[in-house]
């Protein structure tokens, strides 16, 4: 793929993981200053990365979550903990996932998670999102 093919796959992608919502807001917000990198995130990240035939959708999902949640990038890690609940990623996979990261991202990012988690998924539940349980 040439970079306006991977733009156009990346857009299609980074929607369909994030919601139009949010990339729609995250395009109206471009800028002179930030433009350029907003098409660098869907190029690689999304249109080449995402696209990759290796992982599923799930898997990245949980993937991301786990190293956001590792690296403490809470805003990043509330995006894609809602854009995985919301597309039907099962919470008790994210249990899992927060156990398994007190272990290796420590206890505090953990707790911090799970707080943030279900104030997530209040908010969910509030706009009449059904989450997989998983149970």
């Amino acid at each position: 793929m040439d970079e306006k093919d991977r733009l156009a796959a990346g857009m299609k992608k980074r929607r369909a993981t994030l919601g139009d919502a949010h990339v729609d807001r995250s395009m109206k917000n471009a800028t002179d200053f930030n433009r350029e990198f907003q098409e660098l995130i869907t190029r690689y990240a999304w249109g080449e990365i995402w696209t990759r035939p290796g992982l599923d959708d799930r898997t990245r999902r949980l993937i991301v979550i786990a190293t956001t949640m590792a690296l403490a990038r809470w805003e990043e890690f509330d995006l894609h903990l809602r854009a995985a609940l919301s597309h039907g990623v099962a919470l008790s996979d994210v249990k899992e996932l927060f156990m398994q990261q007190a272990i290796y991202a420590g206890v505090p990012a953990a707790n911090t998670a799970f707080h943030r988690a279900a104030t997530i998924i209040g908010e969910l539940e509030g706009q009449g999102v059904s989450i997989n349980r998983g149970e």
